[in-house]
């Protein structure tokens, strides 16, 4: 999940340059909902959404809410500096919003992973925040609220996931999050038929492939089934472990300087992610 994850970025940022990000975040779950729809039919998995009314807000933070922000916010704001906000805070507002729902506990171990995962973050992406501009700015402090969109509705699926199979839930988070896309769409970037033909244009098309076939398809499903058996705060510490993935596409595919900072910075990052893992698993050998 933290693999795939970690490479969504960049084609998030290049399919936002043939087609609106909001309209490509829209078509991005239209298309991941059919296909989900698809594997529930062939595999015979019931459709039965459970608890309605918390699945529609559910799908509405995750997916609506969520996604028209970061896809927006990461159109407007480097791609390196976008998963710094995200990942730096997704288990900071998990935590919290977790402990506020009874979820969660907020013990040592875990304020010490919290604080030492966002130290790596400092460190992995150190001497890079110079570049951000006004309107980069803005990108950014979208990205942070599309975060917490994003925790919300993590903790809130929760109980969802003890009473539906995972991939049934995606398909109604997924599906009823991008009918939510269509009018924040509308309102923001208009209509126009052009948006269908950018579709066709090359970057629309293999950014569409990653985040449907990767993003939606792969790691939406994989998180889901962590929240169901992990809780959302250790399910959420591949924000740990994606910006090793993202310095990795850096260096390989945009020319990013990697030295001591960078390697250091990683090293802290997998320190954070042992360090919450552990208590987990002392508490399941107590119980």
């Amino acid at each position: 999940m933290a693999l795939i994850w970690g490479l969504t970025w960049l084609p998030m940022k290049i399919a936002s340059e043939a087609v609106p990000p909001i309209f490509l975040a829209m078509i991005r779950f239209l298309l991941a909902g059919l296909f989900f729809l698809a594997f529930i039919l062939v595999k015979g998995l019931p459709l039965k959404a459970e608890q309605p009314w918390r699945v529609i807000v559910a799908s509405l933070l995750i997916t609506t809410g969520c996604y028209s922000l970061l896809f927006w916010g990461v159109a407007r704001a480097p791609t390196g500096l976008s998963s710094i906000v995200n990942l730096s805070l997704m288990p900071i507002f998990l935590i919290l919003v977790g402990a506020f729902y009874g979820q969660e506990r907020i013990t040592a171990r875990r304020l010490g992973a919290i604080a030492l995962g966002v130290l790596g973050l400092v460190m992995l992406f150190s001497g890079r925040t110079g570049t951000a501009q006004d309107g980069a700015l803005v990108g950014l402090a979208a990205v942070a609220v599309a975060t917490l969109s994003y925790a919300w509705g993590a903790v809130v699926s929760r109980p969802l996931m003890q009473a539906m199979p995972p991939i049934t839930l995606a398909f109604w988070e997924t599906s009823i999050g991008a009918l939510g896309l269509v009018p924040v769409s509308l309102l923001v970037e208009g209509y126009d038929p052009a948006y269908f033909v950018g579709l066709t244009d090359e970057r629309a098309l293999i950014g569409l492939a990653i985040l449907v076939l990767g993003g939606s398809l792969g790691g939406f499903s994989i998180y889901l089934w962590l929240v169901r058996d992990w809780g959302a705060f250790r399910a959420g510490l591949y924000s740990f472990v994606s910006p090793v993935v993202a310095v990795a596409v850096g260096v390989a595919f945009a020319n990013e300087a990697f030295g001591w900072p960078e390697a250091i910075g990683m090293g802290v990052m997998l320190s954070a992610t042992a360090l919450a893992l552990t208590e987990g698993r002392r508490a399941a050998a107590v119980a």
